[in-house]
């Protein structure tokens, strides 16, 4: 049976380690949050209290990747507020273990905003260009990973994250002069989220960076105002005197590499 470590058993973690656990792995979760951990154990996954910092990481991570073959990395920068980190460096400091460890591949969750919005249309080839902190931040850790000849790394870069409890209509709701009305949307269901890193496993796709978001992509005005009345909440009202900055990400390499059908294409 093989065995596959979470870093972070969060919002898209935890039901991922179940899928997985439902596939026949066994799965190591670790958590930040001591009251969490009885869930984890209570799903079947080896729970493990584990928090990176930019000094060093704390828990037993050893025993966390023991006998493990693949890591699964799914630990999103801090970057908002007052409480900033160096992200870079919290990988940074995990890498020895896995090095010492039995992992031979890692997955590591990452984002499209390593793009930044300079180009229109996006794809794995694109060069990337981030103008925001967490975008570079990410983006050197993507590096720092692939160029690691100890395992290979394939590096998942993510859209907007949704699901059944997560919206960004519930946050836009009601807001007013909203930029960037004519910008396309590039989302993704946390379900087709599990669902690629599936296909990663079982296709054994490593070395390789894909871009994950759906082919809908209308405008943030259109698509946001529909959800607003389709949830019977306030509609946004969005600012139209500056032109629109955004970018349409495709992810074809998704369905011809993996061979994967999106299973919430209309979101």
């Amino acid at each position: 049976m093989t065995k596959i470590s979470i870093l972070g058993c969060g919002w898209l973690g935890l039901p991922l380690a179940k899928a997985l656990l439902g596939k026949g792995f066994s799965v190591n979760g670790s958590t930040t949050s001591v009251e969490k951990l009885s869930v984890l154990e209570n799903s079947g996954i080896n729970p493990f209290l584990i928090a990176l910092s930019e000094r060093k990481v704390d828990g037993n991570i050893a025993a966390f990747l023991e006998e493990s073959e693949i890591l699964i990395a799914d630990v999103p920068p801090k970057l908002r507020g007052s409480e900033k980190e160096n992200f870079v460096s919290k990988i940074r400091n995990v890498i020895p273990f896995v090095e010492k460890s039995s992992i031979n591949k890692v997955l590591f969750i990452s984002s499209t905003s390593v793009y930044g919005d300079t180009h229109t249309v996006v794809t794995e080839e694109t060069a990337p260009q981030p103008d925001t902190e967490s975008g570079k931040q990410l983006l050197e850790t993507e590096q720092l990973l692939q160029s690691n000849e100890n395992f290979k790394t394939t590096v998942l870069r993510f859209g907007g994250l949704i699901g059944e409890d997560r919206h960004p209509i519930k946050f836009l709701a009601g807001r007013e002069n909203l930029d960037n009305p004519d910008a396309p949307i590039n989302l993704i269901h946390q379900e087709d989220c599990i669902g690629i890193i599936l296909k990663i496993i079982e296709n054994y796709s490593w070395d390789e960076t894909f871009n994950a978001v759906t082919s809908s992509h209308p405008s943030r005005e259109r698509y946001y105002t529909q959800k607003a009345i389709n949830l019977n909440l306030p509609l946004p009202k969005f600012n139209h005197s500056a032109p629109s900055i955004g970018k349409t990400i495709l992810s074809n390499k998704i369905e011809t590499v993996l061979n994967y059908t999106f299973t919430k294409p209309n979101l």
